[in-house]
């Protein structure tokens, strides 16, 4: 298979074995831009996916990089949760200059149908979902980058996972902004009182899940690092007055993190 192009917004499109055929675009309403959802490039999308002309893994390295402008720590290495979070803590380490070392590894044994044959096996939780790399970071200041943080109750037995095996300091820094309000436009958020952005413990999160300091990208860091390359490409193609109309004109949701939706809700 080859990538041949995306469908537009609102394109209803026939594939044939001789062609591709576009049988209708529904038309914007005049002056809105597009509102594609920025978490597909945060988290549910596929690293080789390509959206609006851009491959999602190459966006979530730069939010790495803006990541590491914005929360810059000391530390000796730099690593991730297997393996979601990969494009990100490179980018991250990259800026930072520290060496990007897997401290973890999946259990590769263990799948969702794995019947756990007592209790002691499933009180283990974590621990049996990774393996720890514990020669790579005993004794050292260790930087886990995670693509987000939802409830807060996966990273926190990771970080006791990562001390218990010798890690003098465990930072976590997040390649999205924390998410705070639910979506109405089809993608599975937990409500409100889920999300530990809105929960009291977020205001000390990094005693809660344990961490020596936690920070999150910034709205603004991640809307840049997904419209950097659109914007550029944009500028390149200035010169065709089908493309001038459309500078200016980018838009992603970010409904989930600020509660500014793209269309008025009706109740």
């Amino acid at each position: 298979s080859r990538y041949y192009r995306e469908v537009l917004p609102g394109e209803i499109v026939k594939i044939s074995r001789y062609d591709v055929q576009t049988l209708d675009v529904v038309p914007r309403p005049e002056g809105d831009p597009s509102a594609f959802c920025i978490f597909e490039y945060v988290y549910f999308a596929r690293p080789d996916s390509i959206f609006e002309g851009q491959m999602v893994y190459s966006v979530r390295r730069r939010c790495g990089q803006q990541l590491a402008i914005e929360a810059p720590v000391e530390a000796d290495l730099v690593s991730t949760v297997p393996e979601s979070a990969t494009p990100a803590a490179l980018g991250y380490a990259q800026k930072c200059g520290l060496p990007y070392v897997e401290v973890l590894c999946k259990n590769r044994y263990v799948g969702r149908t794995f019947i756990q044959p007592n209790m002691r096996l499933r009180q283990l939780g974590v621990a049996k979902k990774f393996g720890v790399l514990s020669d790579n970071f005993k004794g050292k200041r260790v930087v886990i980058i995670d693509d987000s943080i939802v409830r807060g109750n996966t990273i926190s037995p990771i970080i006791k996972l990562l001390r218990e095996s010798g890690a003098k300091e465990v930072h976590i820094r997040v390649a999205s902004p924390p998410i705070r309000f639910p979506c109405y436009m089809g993608i599975n958020i937990p409500t409100k009182e889920e999300l530990i952005a809105n929960r009291p413990e977020f205001r000390d999160l990094a005693n809660y899940i344990g961490a020596d300091s936690v920070v999150y990208l910034s709205v603004e860091g991640l809307v840049s690092s997904v419209q950097e390359s659109i914007k550029a490409r944009q500028e390149n193609e200035n010169s065709l007055k089908t493309q001038k109309s459309r500078v200016g004109k980018i838009g992603h949701c970010i409904a989930c993190l600020t509660g500014e939706y793209p269309v008025e809700l009706e109740w």
